[in-house]
């Protein structure tokens, strides 16, 4: 078998397992002990942490250190009617890419030190802090991610050097009515029309349109117990976006405003609580261009995509925004991947993880010679 065939067998092999044993935000056990299991067997060196899953290895030598992220979380979610553990987000492609490239560079010679981070928990929003924690970026100048792109993002056969991913922050929120009998509503505070306040609220919010941005209703339960009863209680959802961190906080500002005027017309307390912020992306054009380059040495000029501007969020940007001093990108790959991420029945072209490999590897030992 020849060399490329041990690699390309490999990271087949290396998503085969974790397609089939996805294990959701802080629970990775399993899949941080297979990662484990794997660096052994290349003989690469490696910690894992006392406190939380994931770990992180290192090939090189040399002060400086050149780091790449790989989240290893799996979505809970209901795939054929069954709730369950899925890698629709495709974060069984991202271990395999980056081990990949791993596998790639291991043997040689390197003029600084590759780290490579396998992350837990970034669906839930706080994994990338929980690493900062563990120091795992203190030493770090420059800082590479890799992600499949959706097909109406990036074709299969195109690599971006730069995802530009927005900002995303969640609210959970209750209302604290009264209940009142149906044939009595002046008795009560009913709960659903303050909920059809904050709709109308929400969709009467405007900013600079050149922005882009939403925030939105994603749940909301109001329920007296009985088709008479008014329910004076209710719980509710918001996902809040935007394309720039600072719209996103405008936009949280107006909508506490919003709360605030509608409690106070309804005579109806709101009470309220944002959770899990994802900040947008903060990229290196020093990085970016790294990428651009390694793209076109690695493939050629035709597989090189412009950057993707994306609505949606990842908490690979707590780094940068955290030690701004890092250098860093995200590389797109385009897999056809389809229906969308996050659906159930997600798939992709899987020859795009050697190809997120190869350009992975070139990209990270061109950053070694920086």
């Amino acid at each position: 078998m020849t060399q490329i065939q041990v690699f390309d067998t490999a990271i087949y092999t290396w998503f085969e397992h974790f397609h089939k044993y996805p294990e959701v935000s802080w629970k990775e056990f399993e899949t941080t002990k297979k990662i484990a299991s794997i660096l052994d067997e290349l003989g690469v060196t490696y910690r894992t942490f006392d406190d939380v899953t994931g770990l992180v290895a290192e090939i090189g030598t040399g002060d400086e250190v050149i780091a790449v992220r790989a989240d290893i979380d799996a979505l809970w979610q209901e795939v054929n009617g069954v709730m369950q553990a899925n890698h629709s987000c495709g974060h069984d492609a991202n271990i395999s890419m980056v081990l990949g490239a791993l596998l790639e560079l291991k043997d040689k010679p390197l003029k600084k030190r590759i780290r490579f981070i396998f992350q837990p928990a970034e669906e839930a929003g706080g994994g990338a802090l929980a690493m900062l924690k563990q120091g795992v970026v203190d030493d770090v100048s420059y800082l590479f991610g890799i992600h499949l792109r959706p097909a109406e993002e990036l074709p299969f056969g195109k690599v971006t050097p730069a995802i530009h991913h927005g900002a995303a922050v969640f609210l959970q929120g209750t209302i604290n009515g009264i209940d009142a009998h149906g044939a009595r509503p002046h008795q009560g505070k009913n709960s659903i029309d303050t909920l059809f306040a904050i709709q109308q609220m929400l969709h009467a919010t405007h900013i600079n349109p050149f922005d882009v941005y939403s925030a939105k209703l994603t749940k909301m339960h109001a329920d007296g117990g009985s088709v008479n009863i008014i329910p004076g209680k209710a719980t509710f959802s918001l996902d809040v976006r935007a394309q720039k961190n600072e719209v996103l906080l405008d936009l949280q500002n107006r909508i506490e405003k919003g709360f605030k005027k509608i409690a106070e017309m309804y005579d109806t307390p709101i009470d309220w609580e944002w959770l899990d912020m994802t900040p947008g992306a903060e990229v290196s054009q020093d990085a970016a261009d790294i990428a651009e380059r390694s793209i076109i040495e690695a493939l050629g000029d035709d597989y090189l995509a412009p950057a993707v501007v994306t609505p949606g969020s990842d908490d690979f940007h707590f780094y940068t925004i955290t030690k701004p001093e890092i250098k860093a990108v995200m590389l797109g790959i385009g897999a056809d991947l389809g229906p969308g991420l996050h659906h159930p029945q997600m798939t992709f072209k899987k020859e795009a993880l050697l190809i997120g490999a190869r350009v992975l590897a070139t990209t990270l030992k061109n950053a070694t010679e920086i």
